[in-house]
């Protein structure tokens, strides 16, 4: 029996995909890259383009600053022009590039030198800061690609809860406090080191400071509002495929 049975050969089937499957992938595809685009184009390219042209190009403050202002500059006329509202995270990298030029006109003194760049921080820190307080979080921008993953089941998961006022919400302002307040808090340390410690020791300090702030708010952001955020999002998700009440619903709030 056992020689029959080697002697039968087997035939593997190549797996296949059902074409919905296919879709779903690059629905995923399509939906990551869309949630990334506005964080892409407001916030990294501008500050990407600062630093190659200034360190890599060796150009000077003012005109890297003026250059990596195009872009955020034209999606903020873009949005007020077309869409009639005021692109926030393109609005705020502005901002800190108009504050870093007027800024750098101020030559001559080392220390204010390296306070100028805190200058830029805490314009940020603090637009974020306001950004709650109005309702509309600056930081969302980047938090929600990180929560959703690009994920179409979870980026609606998301809409629904970010529609109400519970804990979803609350914690979605949390994560912008944390990262408000971290760079605030950072930009005015260095802001009393560049005035209380020798040059010197600053140069090499300020980065130091800024990486150690960087590395801790994103421990503590993450455990105090990505986490739990991921958590109820999933949850959703799980809710909405089960057929139960989802939303505002799922926490007895509104009409259902």
């Amino acid at each position: 029996m056992s020689q029959l049975a080697t002697d039968v050969p087997v035939e593997v089937q190549p797996r296949t995909y059902p074409a919905d499957e296919a879709g779903d992938a690059r629905n995923v595809r399509k939906a990551r890259v869309e949630s990334l685009k506005p964080l892409v184009l407001d916030a990294l390219v501008p500050t990407a383009s600062y630093y190659l042209l200034s360190k890599g190009f060796g150009m000077g403050t003012m005109a890297a600053l003026a250059w990596s202002s195009v872009v955020p500059a034209g999606r903020t006329a873009w949005g007020l022009v077309k869409e009639r509202r005021v692109n926030g995270l393109a609005a705020l990298i502005l901002t800190a590039n108009v504050v870093g030029l007027l800024m750098s006109l101020i030559a001559g003194d080392p220390r204010l030198m390296l306070a100028k760049d805190s200058g830029i921080t805490a314009t940020v820190g603090i637009a974020v800061l306001l950004s709650v307080v109005a309702g509309r979080p600056l930081m969302t921008a980047a938090l929600e690609p990180w929560v959703t993953k690009g994920k179409a089941e979870r980026i609606a998961a998301w809409q629904r809860l970010s529609a109400g006022r519970g804990r979803f919400v609350r914690l979605e302002r949390t994560f912008s406090v944390v990262w408000g307040a971290a760079l605030f808090g950072e930009a005015l340390l260095r802001v009393v080191g560049a005035y209380t410690l020798p040059v010197d020791t600053m140069v090499w300090l300020g980065g130091a400071i800024a990486a150690v702030t960087i590395t801790l708010t994103v421990w503590v952001s993450g455990a105090l509002a990505v986490a739990p955020m991921e958590k109820m999002v999933a949850a959703e998700v799980v809710r909405k495929t089960a057929g139960e009440p989802v939303g505002v619903c799922a926490e007895g709030r509104g009409r259902c």
